[in-house]
């Protein structure tokens, strides 16, 4: 193993179907040696594409990766309703499919924008400590509140009735198979996912991510140019924040927790209470996150990380 295993950064994995998250990132840790690993937004094993991994110190913005939305291309059927709302689940209706392409594009701005939606009583929400399809696979009685949920753009991709392929562009915690669900509905002849592949989680698409087979590859050749091309500090998430340089005194400063007083990105008039920024040391180095303090009109610590290098 070289000695970037042992780095602190993301790597986006292209998940194959079949696989839970949780199996990725077991995967990863077995080819890593790398214990702390935690994963940016679950996807269900019917559906593969994007999954950012951050590995160590990266874990600490995992939070923040998804917080710029999402992008899948998902395929619809039409004519059947299962009652996950894929293809995993048994059919509880079917009917004719007479639509036109037009009718479809006319029922999809209805679909746009912040709103509520209803998420797929089959899903991995928790109701007092136990994810939802466990309780409907034993017989309860299950009710999900709908959420707020914000859709930016759908796009039709193409249509071969009964099939949509659909490119959804979309907020953190919205439900494709839930989207596919209502679309059938509002339609008349009802629908369910038949597939889905995530194509943009944050700023990680597709083309930024790697196979599990590709991962193991590179681990096993240090001349692989994976580590110049698809492994990313941890900073990768925040680079729309404002960013701050700290001289020696200022980073000693952040390390100990103590407050600072200076102006980010030279914007001082778009300070808000809360607000973060990303740190770096003089020389470069990702040290962490500032929050600034509108009450005591200063930034402070609020996350500090130490980020070891591959030259280290």
């Amino acid at each position: 193993m070289i000695q970037e295993l042992y780095m602190d950064g993301i790597i986006s994995v292209n998940k194959a179907v079949g696989m839970t998250s949780h199996d990725v990132v077991a995967c990863v840790r077995r080819l890593t040696k790398q214990q702390r690993i935690g994963h940016a937004g679950t996807l269900d094993p019917a559906a593969d594409g994007v999954l950012p991994l951050c590995l160590g110190q990266a874990t600490r913005v995992v939070e923040y990766l998804g917080k710029t939305g999402k992008a899948y291309r998902a395929t619809i059927r039409f004519g059947v309703v299962t009652e996950t709302y894929d293809r995993e689940g048994r059919v509880i209706r079917k009917a004719p499919v007479a639509l036109t392409r037009e009718q479809i594009a006319a029922a999809l701005p209805d679909f746009l924008g912040e709103q509520m939606q209803a998420p797929p009583i089959y899903s991995a929400i928790k109701r007092e400590g136990q994810p939802l399809y466990a309780l409907a696979r034993a017989g309860q009685a299950v009710e999900v509140a709908p959420r707020p949920v914000r859709i930016d753009a759908l796009t039709i991709v193409a249509w071969n009735s009964p099939d949509l392929t659909l490119d959804v562009e979309c907020g953190a915690g919205t439900y494709i198979r839930s989207l596919a669900y209502d679309l059938g509905e509002r339609l008349g002849p009802g629908a369910y996912l038949a597939a889905l592949t995530r194509t943009r989680s944050g700023p990680f698409t597709l083309a930024m991510s790697v196979t599990l087979d590709e991962l193991e590859h590179a681990l096993a050749d240090e001349n692989d140019p994976f580590w110049r091309t698809r492994y990313f500090a941890p900073d990768e998430a925040l680079l729309d924040w404002q960013a701050a340089i700290l001289n020696m005194e200022s980073a000693t400063r952040m390390r100990n927790g103590q407050p600072m007083r200076f102006a980010a990105d030279g914007r001082a008039g778009e300070r808000r209470d809360g607000m973060l920024a990303r740190a770096y040391s003089d020389d470069g180095r990702f040290l962490g996150i500032l929050r600034w303090d509108t009450s005591g009109d200063c930034w402070r610590t609020y996350k500090a990380l130490n980020v070891v290098y591959a030259s280290d």
